[in-house]
């Protein structure tokens, strides 16, 4: 992720994580939305402080302050700014991984001279995370629009990306928001352009959260346990030596595939821990995810061969001879890659709906998502939400053209296409 955002040409920067309250309150949108999360610091150093400190939820105020410092002509525009931190929000319902009072995560924080480049970097950002869900993560995920309820506070429109996870749930898994001018103007951050005119800056932000372990826990795993994409799997392939007492042998021989396998480009790791039985070794590592295993044993070794289980899959265990595998492991993980993001693709897209009437939409939603004509206001978004607990997760980008009245209230729609909605996380 990070190689991906600096090969757009952004730069780190990091930020305090203490922010004047006053910062807050100069967008008044903003800190209205964030107002419930906040966790305020009063009294520090044995004294009450002069002006309370805010535990920054995101990072907005902080960097506009800076950015009006840093920008004064076209020539320092755009300003690509990208920080990895930690935000606080104060969660009255934790979960783990998903919404949690303190996560880590990227946020990039940029300031171009006009609408149209500003928006071009904000639909940059949303590629960048729909490249990462679906190559790496092997997450298939819609990208669209945010309806105006759902924005982020102080946008003029904010774009995601959402995962449906293996109960059918939606997950918001990366926004990025299109800020217009609205912080620019709160926080004074202008430039002189070549007519020598001032202008204000159009600025984006956009993140993406630990919430993807989550994501790729809840997207591939199974009653076993985790489930790892091979692209991002800690270890990759596993092998379990199974000796006998005194028996060096397969040590050495287990010692010596995990070397070659390494410099095949190939995460491995040998598990020779003397106190634990193969058996127990394999339930460990189906838990913890591992894409491949390989067993080597006395009789494996005299023909010259592993037993390579995948993580998931029919195959069942296959024999694979030892030198072979540093060349076919890398396909082998291409191959587990693909069929992860397949089924899960295959599982989104048999729980998705177009939902003409709201018998059907409101089935659809129980299980899954469901497409549907929307008339967007915020009044029958919250009835749909009171009778469903599903919501507008995004009007999809791809999405085709499509009028009629709303699946719920009947009024004409308004988004000129359908609305994906889904029960969300």
């Amino acid at each position: 992720m990070d190689r991906r955002i600096k090969d757009t040409g952004h730069e780190n920067a990091y930020f305090p994580l203490l922010i004047p309250e006053s910062h807050l309150h100069r967008e008044a949108e903003h800190v209205e939305g964030f107002s419930p999360e906040l966790a305020v610091v009063t009294h520090a150093g044995g004294k009450e402080l002069e002006e309370p400190l805010v535990v920054r939820p995101t990072s907005e105020t902080i960097i506009g302050e800076m950015m009006a410092k840093w920008i004064t002509s076209h020539r320092d525009l755009p300003l690509l700014l990208n920080q990895w931190a930690n935000v606080v929000r104060w969660e009255l319902r934790p979960r783990m991984f998903l919404r949690t009072t303190e996560f880590l995560w990227q946020e990039g924080h940029t300031a171009h001279a006009d609408e149209a480049d500003a928006r071009r970097e904000t639909m940059l950002a949303l590629d960048i995370y729909q490249e990462v869900a679906r190559d790496l993560a092997a997450i298939p995920v819609v990208a669209g629009e945010k309806t105006p309820g759902e924005r982020f506070a102080g946008a003029v429109s904010t774009f995601t990306i959402e995962g449906m996870m293996r109960d059918g749930r939606a997950l918001q898994a990366g926004t990025s928001h299109y800020l217009g001018v609205n912080f620019a103007k709160a926080f004074g951050i202008r430039y002189t352009g070549e007519t020598g005119r001032e202008e204000f800056c159009h600025t984006t932000s956009w993140g993406m959260t630990t919430r993807m372990i989550g994501a790729i826990a809840m997207t591939h795993g199974d009653d076993q346990g985790l489930v790892f994409p091979p692209r991002l799997a800690p270890y990759q392939v596993v092998v379990v030596p199974i000796t006998r007492g005194g028996d060096t042998a397969v040590e050495e021989a287990a010692g010596d595939l995990a070397r070659r396998l390494r410099a095949a480009g190939v995460r491995t790791h040998v598990d020779d821990r003397p106190q634990l039985s193969p058996g127990f070794k394999y339930h460990e590592w189906e838990l913890r995810g591992v894409p491949v295993r390989l067993e080597l044993g006395p009789r494996d070794l005299a023909a010259g061969t592993a037993l390579l289980v995948k993580r998931l899959g029919d195959e069942g265990k296959q024999a694979v001879p030892l030198d072979s595998l540093p060349e076919v492991m890398p396909g082998i993980l291409a191959e587990f890659q693909a069929f992860l993001l397949a089924r899960a693709t295959e599982f989104r897209d048999s729980h998705t709906v177009e939902a003409t009437t709201w018998p059907d939409f409101a089935d659809a939603v129980s299980t899954g998502w469901a497409h549907a004509l929307h008339c967007g206001t915020r009044a029958c978004e919250e009835d749909i939400k009171s009778l469903t607990a599903a919501g507008p997760r995004c009007v999809p980008l791809d999405g085709e053209a499509a009028h009629g009245p709303c699946v719920r209230c009947g009024a004409s729609s308004a988004y000129g296409k359908q609305v994906l909605f889904g029960r969300a996380y």
